[in-house]
Protein backbone atom coordinates (compact mmCIF):
# COMPACT_ATOMS: atom_id res chain seq x y z
CA UNK A 1 0.00 0.00 0.00
CA UNK A 2 1.28 3.57 -0.99
CA UNK A 3 0.13 6.66 0.21
CA UNK A 4 -1.32 9.07 -1.80
CA UNK A 5 -2.25 12.39 -2.44
CA UNK A 6 -4.03 14.77 -4.00
CA UNK A 7 -3.69 18.51 -5.37
CA UNK A 8 -5.84 20.95 -6.14
CA UNK A 9 -5.12 24.49 -8.11
CA UNK A 10 -5.93 27.88 -6.44
CA UNK A 11 -7.31 26.56 -3.55
CA UNK A 12 -9.92 23.89 -5.93
CA UNK A 13 -9.70 20.82 -4.35
CA UNK A 14 -9.56 17.97 -7.22
CA UNK A 15 -7.68 14.52 -8.02
CA UNK A 16 -5.54 14.68 -10.84
CA UNK A 17 -4.01 11.02 -11.45
CA UNK A 18 -0.19 12.60 -12.34
CA UNK A 19 2.99 10.44 -11.53
CA UNK A 20 6.01 11.52 -9.69
CA UNK A 21 9.61 11.77 -10.60
CA UNK A 22 12.38 10.46 -8.53
CA UNK A 23 14.90 13.55 -8.03
CA UNK A 24 18.29 12.40 -9.72
CA UNK A 25 21.23 12.69 -7.92
CA UNK A 26 23.65 15.70 -8.62
CA UNK A 27 26.09 14.83 -11.69
CA UNK A 28 28.93 15.85 -9.68
CA UNK A 29 29.75 15.82 -5.73
CA UNK A 30 29.36 18.77 -3.96
CA UNK A 31 29.31 19.58 -0.36
CA UNK A 32 26.14 21.36 0.82
CA UNK A 33 26.10 24.95 1.90
CA UNK A 34 22.70 24.99 3.76
CA UNK A 35 19.88 22.89 4.87
CA UNK A 36 16.38 23.24 3.72
CA UNK A 37 12.79 21.07 4.91
CA UNK A 38 10.23 20.22 2.95
CA UNK A 39 7.92 18.51 5.65
CA UNK A 40 5.38 16.91 3.51
CA UNK A 41 5.90 13.15 2.59
CA UNK A 42 5.81 13.10 -1.02
CA UNK A 43 4.59 9.68 -2.63
CA UNK A 44 5.42 7.57 -6.07
CA UNK A 45 2.30 8.09 -7.33
CA UNK A 46 -0.88 10.58 -7.13
CA UNK A 47 -4.54 8.88 -6.45
CA UNK A 48 -7.87 9.82 -4.96
CA UNK A 49 -8.33 9.51 -1.62
CA UNK A 50 -11.57 7.90 0.15
CA UNK A 51 -12.92 10.92 1.12
CA UNK A 52 -14.51 13.71 -1.33
CA UNK A 53 -12.70 16.81 -1.89
CA UNK A 54 -10.13 16.04 0.35
CA UNK A 55 -6.54 17.39 -1.32
CA UNK A 56 -3.32 19.57 -0.89
CA UNK A 57 -4.30 23.18 -1.47
CA UNK A 58 -2.26 25.21 -4.15
CA UNK A 59 -2.02 28.63 -4.12
CA UNK A 60 -1.16 31.02 -6.94
CA UNK A 61 2.04 32.73 -6.64
CA UNK A 62 4.47 35.19 -8.71
CA UNK A 63 8.00 34.44 -9.37
CA UNK A 64 9.27 37.33 -11.06
CA UNK A 65 6.50 39.24 -11.63
CA UNK A 66 5.77 35.63 -13.89
CA UNK A 67 2.44 33.45 -13.24
CA UNK A 68 0.62 32.81 -11.84
CA UNK A 69 2.50 28.92 -10.73
CA UNK A 70 0.46 26.56 -8.58
CA UNK A 71 2.19 26.20 -5.64
CA UNK A 72 1.20 23.67 -2.43
CA UNK A 73 0.82 25.45 0.46
CA UNK A 74 2.74 23.67 2.87
CA UNK A 75 2.99 24.54 6.26
CA UNK A 76 5.60 21.89 7.67
CA UNK A 77 8.45 23.15 4.77
CA UNK A 78 10.96 25.69 5.35
CA UNK A 79 11.75 27.05 1.41
CA UNK A 80 9.57 27.03 -0.90
CA UNK A 81 10.59 25.20 -4.27
CA UNK A 82 9.49 24.79 -7.93
CA UNK A 83 9.98 21.86 -10.58
CA UNK A 84 12.95 21.95 -12.81
CA UNK A 85 10.47 22.77 -15.83
CA UNK A 86 9.11 25.95 -14.06
CA UNK A 87 12.62 26.98 -13.63
CA UNK A 88 13.26 26.56 -16.98
CA UNK A 89 9.89 28.43 -17.99
CA UNK A 90 10.62 31.44 -15.88
CA UNK A 91 14.19 31.49 -17.46
CA UNK A 92 15.96 30.55 -13.98
CA UNK A 93 19.32 29.78 -14.61
CA UNK A 94 21.22 26.58 -13.11
CA UNK A 95 24.10 27.02 -14.36
CA UNK A 96 25.35 28.28 -11.39
CA UNK A 97 22.78 27.24 -8.90
CA UNK A 98 24.69 26.20 -5.58
CA UNK A 99 24.14 22.77 -3.84
CA UNK A 100 21.90 22.61 -0.54
CA UNK A 101 20.87 19.48 1.38
CA UNK A 102 17.21 18.78 1.10
CA UNK A 103 15.88 17.53 4.18
CA UNK A 104 12.36 15.33 3.45
CA UNK A 105 9.97 13.27 5.34
CA UNK A 106 11.76 9.73 4.34
CA UNK A 107 15.37 10.60 4.24
CA UNK A 108 17.37 13.84 2.94
CA UNK A 109 19.50 14.76 -0.14
CA UNK A 110 21.35 17.34 -2.32
CA UNK A 111 19.48 19.81 -4.62
CA UNK A 112 19.86 23.06 -6.02
CA UNK A 113 18.76 26.94 -4.79
CA UNK A 114 19.10 29.57 -6.95
CA UNK A 115 17.98 33.28 -6.71
CA UNK A 116 15.20 35.14 -7.81
CA UNK A 117 14.01 39.08 -7.68
CA UNK A 118 10.76 38.94 -6.13
CA UNK A 119 7.86 36.11 -5.28
CA UNK A 120 4.72 37.48 -4.48
CA UNK A 121 1.41 35.71 -3.06
CA UNK A 122 -1.65 37.89 -2.21
CA UNK A 123 0.08 40.96 -0.49
CA UNK A 124 2.95 39.76 0.42
CA UNK A 125 6.07 40.14 -1.43
CA UNK A 126 9.16 38.43 -0.97
CA UNK A 127 12.28 40.42 -2.50
CA UNK A 128 15.12 39.15 -3.20
CA UNK A 129 14.29 35.44 -2.49
CA UNK A 130 15.28 31.62 -2.71
CA UNK A 131 14.08 28.72 -3.93
CA UNK A 132 15.07 25.37 -4.26
CA UNK A 133 15.08 23.07 -7.51
CA UNK A 134 13.88 19.63 -7.83
CA UNK A 135 12.16 17.08 -10.45
CA UNK A 136 8.52 17.07 -10.81
CA UNK A 137 7.54 15.68 -7.78
CA UNK A 138 4.39 17.34 -6.70
CA UNK A 139 1.78 15.39 -8.41
CA UNK A 140 0.97 18.08 -11.16
CA UNK A 141 1.89 21.41 -8.94
CA UNK A 142 4.63 23.52 -9.79
CA UNK A 143 6.14 23.80 -6.84
CA UNK A 144 5.65 24.26 -2.94
CA UNK A 145 5.07 27.58 -1.31
CA UNK A 146 6.64 27.19 2.23
CA UNK A 147 5.53 28.37 5.50
CA UNK A 148 8.57 29.60 6.30
CA UNK A 149 8.28 33.18 5.70
CA UNK A 150 4.33 33.77 6.37
CA UNK A 151 5.32 34.67 10.52
CA UNK A 152 2.45 37.99 10.14
CA UNK A 153 0.50 36.68 7.80
CA UNK A 154 -3.57 35.09 8.26
CA UNK A 155 -4.45 31.91 6.44
CA UNK A 156 -7.93 31.15 5.66
CA UNK A 157 -8.75 27.95 3.76
CA UNK A 158 -12.95 27.39 3.21
CA UNK A 159 -13.09 24.01 1.97
CA UNK A 160 -16.12 23.55 1.15
CA UNK A 161 -16.00 27.13 -0.75
CA UNK A 162 -12.65 26.06 -2.41
CA UNK A 163 -11.25 29.55 -1.44
CA UNK A 164 -7.86 30.40 0.15
CA UNK A 165 -6.92 33.96 1.04
CA UNK A 166 -3.35 34.42 2.69
CA UNK A 167 -3.05 38.14 3.57
CA UNK A 168 -1.36 39.69 6.40
CA UNK A 169 -3.01 39.20 9.95
CA UNK A 170 -4.39 42.08 11.18
CA UNK A 171 -4.83 40.55 14.84
CA UNK A 172 -8.38 39.31 14.43
CA UNK A 173 -9.60 37.55 16.86
CA UNK A 174 -11.64 33.86 15.76
CA UNK A 175 -14.87 34.24 14.83
CA UNK A 176 -17.74 33.65 16.39
CA UNK A 177 -18.26 29.41 16.80
CA UNK A 178 -14.93 28.65 15.69
CA UNK A 179 -12.61 27.14 18.06
CA UNK A 180 -9.47 28.10 19.17
CA UNK A 181 -5.80 26.12 19.49
CA UNK A 182 -2.48 27.82 20.38
CA UNK A 183 0.22 27.06 18.45
CA UNK A 184 3.52 26.76 18.57
CA UNK A 185 6.50 27.23 16.32
CA UNK A 186 9.11 24.33 15.42
CA UNK A 187 12.36 26.03 14.33
CA UNK A 188 10.11 29.51 14.07
CA UNK A 189 7.53 28.13 11.03
CA UNK A 190 5.98 24.31 11.54
CA UNK A 191 2.93 25.05 13.40
CA UNK A 192 1.81 22.39 16.44
CA UNK A 193 -0.64 22.08 18.49
CA UNK A 194 -1.84 20.14 21.23
CA UNK A 195 -4.44 17.48 20.67
CA UNK A 196 -5.65 14.08 21.77
CA UNK A 197 -6.10 10.68 20.15
CA UNK A 198 -8.55 8.68 22.18
CA UNK A 199 -7.11 9.14 25.69
CA UNK A 200 -3.76 9.92 24.44
CA UNK A 201 -1.70 13.11 24.68
CA UNK A 202 0.18 14.06 21.66
CA UNK A 203 2.24 17.08 19.90
CA UNK A 204 0.59 17.77 16.19
CA UNK A 205 2.15 18.76 13.41
CA UNK A 206 0.15 21.12 11.02
CA UNK A 207 0.79 20.03 7.78
CA UNK A 208 -1.14 20.93 4.73
CA UNK A 209 1.27 19.08 2.66
CA UNK A 210 0.45 16.09 3.61
CA UNK A 211 -2.71 13.88 2.25
CA UNK A 212 -2.37 11.18 5.15
CA UNK A 213 -1.71 11.62 9.02
CA UNK A 214 1.52 9.85 10.40
CA UNK A 215 2.13 8.90 13.82
CA UNK A 216 5.76 8.46 15.40
CA UNK A 217 6.56 5.21 17.08
CA UNK A 218 5.30 5.99 20.50
CA UNK A 219 2.12 7.09 19.86
CA UNK A 220 1.38 3.80 18.44
CA UNK A 221 3.21 2.37 21.68
CA UNK A 222 0.47 4.62 23.54
CA UNK A 223 -2.42 3.50 21.77
CA UNK A 224 -1.39 -0.19 21.83
CA UNK A 225 -1.74 -0.18 25.64
CA UNK A 226 -5.25 1.00 25.13
CA UNK A 227 -6.96 -0.84 22.91
CA UNK A 228 -5.66 -3.83 19.93
CA UNK A 229 -5.07 -1.57 16.55
CA UNK A 230 -6.10 -3.28 13.40
CA UNK A 231 -2.94 -3.17 11.62
CA UNK A 232 -1.89 -3.11 8.09
CA UNK A 233 1.81 -2.40 6.23
CA UNK A 234 2.48 0.56 4.05
CA UNK A 235 5.09 2.54 2.65
CA UNK A 236 6.03 6.63 2.31
CA UNK A 237 8.08 7.46 -0.21
CA UNK A 238 9.61 10.59 -0.35
CA UNK A 239 10.54 13.38 -2.18
CA UNK A 240 13.85 12.22 -2.15
CA UNK A 241 13.40 9.15 -2.85
CA UNK A 242 14.07 7.48 0.12
CA UNK A 243 10.91 5.23 1.53
CA UNK A 244 9.85 4.09 4.89
CA UNK A 245 7.28 1.51 5.74
CA UNK A 246 4.62 0.61 8.78
CA UNK A 247 1.72 -0.25 9.79
CA UNK A 248 -1.28 1.57 9.13
CA UNK A 249 -4.55 1.07 11.45
CA UNK A 250 -7.81 3.02 12.11
CA UNK A 251 -7.77 4.98 15.23
CA UNK A 252 -9.69 6.76 17.95
CA UNK A 253 -11.10 10.07 16.84
CA UNK A 254 -8.40 12.92 16.58
CA UNK A 255 -9.72 15.88 19.44
CA UNK A 256 -8.61 19.07 18.70
CA UNK A 257 -9.38 20.76 21.50
CA UNK A 258 -13.96 20.14 21.72
CA UNK A 259 -13.62 19.36 17.86
CA UNK A 260 -13.78 15.35 17.05
CA UNK A 261 -12.75 13.82 14.03
CA UNK A 262 -13.38 10.22 13.57
CA UNK A 263 -12.62 7.45 11.14
CA UNK A 264 -9.33 8.42 10.61
CA UNK A 265 -6.39 5.92 10.03
CA UNK A 266 -2.76 6.86 10.93
CA UNK A 267 0.78 5.35 9.53
CA UNK A 268 2.68 4.79 12.11
CA UNK A 269 6.75 4.98 11.64
CA UNK A 270 9.62 7.07 13.11
CA UNK A 271 10.36 9.26 9.73
CA UNK A 272 13.32 10.59 8.94
CA UNK A 273 11.72 13.99 9.81
CA UNK A 274 10.23 13.07 13.03
CA UNK A 275 14.25 12.18 14.31
CA UNK A 276 15.26 16.05 12.70
CA UNK A 277 12.48 17.68 14.88
CA UNK A 278 13.42 15.13 18.08
CA UNK A 279 9.71 14.08 17.83
CA UNK A 280 10.45 10.24 18.55
CA UNK A 281 9.92 9.65 22.49
CA UNK A 282 6.80 11.60 22.70
CA UNK A 283 3.50 10.63 21.09
CA UNK A 284 3.38 12.90 18.15
CA UNK A 285 1.91 12.96 14.73
CA UNK A 286 1.40 14.66 11.46
CA UNK A 287 -1.64 15.78 10.51
CA UNK A 288 -2.23 15.99 7.05
CA UNK A 289 -5.41 16.53 4.74
CA UNK A 290 -7.34 13.55 5.46
CA UNK A 291 -7.90 15.45 8.68
CA UNK A 292 -7.52 18.74 8.09
CA UNK A 293 -10.01 18.85 4.81
CA UNK A 294 -12.81 17.64 6.76
CA UNK A 295 -13.05 20.69 8.59
CA UNK A 296 -15.29 23.67 7.15
CA UNK A 297 -12.66 26.16 7.66
CA UNK A 298 -9.30 26.68 9.05
CA UNK A 299 -7.50 29.54 10.30
CA UNK A 300 -3.77 29.16 10.57
CA UNK A 301 -3.26 33.00 12.24
CA UNK A 302 0.91 33.39 12.86
CA UNK A 303 0.60 36.53 14.34
CA UNK A 304 -1.92 35.36 16.97
CA UNK A 305 0.24 32.10 17.09
CA UNK A 306 -3.43 30.58 16.76
CA UNK A 307 -5.31 27.63 14.61
CA UNK A 308 -9.07 28.69 14.23
CA UNK A 309 -11.14 25.89 12.71
CA UNK A 310 -14.63 25.44 12.41
CA UNK A 311 -16.46 21.57 11.56
CA UNK A 312 -18.88 21.43 8.77
CA UNK A 313 -22.56 21.16 10.49
CA UNK A 314 -23.94 18.12 11.07
CA UNK A 315 -20.62 16.38 12.84
CA UNK A 316 -17.25 15.06 11.51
Amino acid sequence: MHLARRAAWSAVLCGLPSAFAQVPPPTQPATPSEEVIVAAPEPRYVAPTQRDRIGRVWAPVYINGQGPLRLVLDTGASSSAVTTEAAKRLGLSLANARTVLLRGVTGAKETMMVDVDKIEIGDLIVEPARLIVIDDAFGGAEGVLAGRGLGDRRILIEFRKDHIDIRRSKNQRAPAGFTVLPVKLIRGHVPTVEVAVGRVRAKAIIDTGAQQTTGNLALRDALLKQRRLEEKEASIIGVTGDVQEGPTSGVPPIMLDTVAVRNVHITFVDLHIFQHWKLTREPALMIGMDVLGVLDTMILDYRRRELQISLVRGGS
